[in-house]
């Protein structure tokens, strides 16, 4: 049986006190997976992911990753205890150069390893070598997301977290994120994933959730739910065909 590293569990999250968004909602994700969390509109995917991270207060339920309770953590600390998030926007310094980026985002690690770890970088993203001196918000759609993973997995976290990576780009970008998951996945980061395309999340996702209301309400292999009856329903009441033609923010 695969190991769990990330266990969340009855999970209530808000921004105001009283009012929760995220409502007892409950998730595994085993090591080496891309487990994918989709949803209508409003269902509180995005809160959901940042609660985890620390970003949302938690009212409720827990987080364990690799078994070690991290609810009360704050997210200045995720990075240092093994989780690392993006974003979907302003994760970038974009007057930085790129290079600047990625050694800001070395904060935790001692100054001897920061070469090293901005050439790993540039060797998992080689489109990034030839942008080292651009400023972060002269690149291209694509390149400022591959920037903001770069940034997150340079400290070599146990689990990333991102939301919504392919939102904004157009479909030739889209399809470049997708690819760039699935080969980080083979290098052994497990990932965690809110994604509003939903046909390509589920392509390269092992499994899936779908919340409703900050609540999970429905999970499987991510392959078979794409034509899932009861995911079509949840997922804004389309039928399969038409699910993949909208967002889920």
């Amino acid at each position: 049986m695969s190991e769990i590293v990330l266990d969340v569990r009855d999970l209530e999250a808000g921004y105001e006190p009283g009012v929760s968004i995220v409502r007892g909602a409950s998730i595994t994700v085993k090591k080496g997976e891309i487990v994918v969390v989709l949803g209508p509109n409003g269902a509180g995917k995005s809160s959901f992911i940042k609660a985890i991270a620390g970003l949302v207060p938690i009212t409720g339920g827990t987080v364990f990753l690799d078994g070690k309770d991290i609810t009360a953590a704050p997210a200045h600390t995720m990075v240092r205890l093994g989780l690392a998030f993006v974003p979907q926007t302003e994760n970038i310094f974009q007057l930085m150069s790129v290079e600047d980026n990625l050694r800001v985002a070395c904060g935790i690690l001692e100054r001897r390893e920061i070469p090293a770890r901005i050439e790993e970088m540039y060797a998992a993203f080689p489109d990034l070598v030839r942008q080292r001196r651009t400023a972060a918000g002269n690149l291209s759609g694509g390149q400022r997301q591959m920037l903001a993973v770069a940034r997150a997995l340079i400290v070599h976290p146990r689990v990333l977290v991102l939301d919504e990576p392919s939102a904004g780009l157009s479909p030739k970008f889209v399809s470049m994120v997708f690819e760039m998951l699935a080969g980080i996945r083979k290098s052994g980061v497990t990932i965690l994933l809110v994604e509003q395309n939903a046909k390509a999340a589920l392509a390269i996702g092992d499994r899936a959730y779908v919340l409703v209301e900050g609540k999970d309400r429905h999970q499987g292999i991510a392959s078979e739910l794409w034509n899932d009856p009861v995911v079509a329903e949840l997922y804004l009441g389309q039928r399969p065909s038409q699910a993949g033609k909208g967002g889920t923010a």
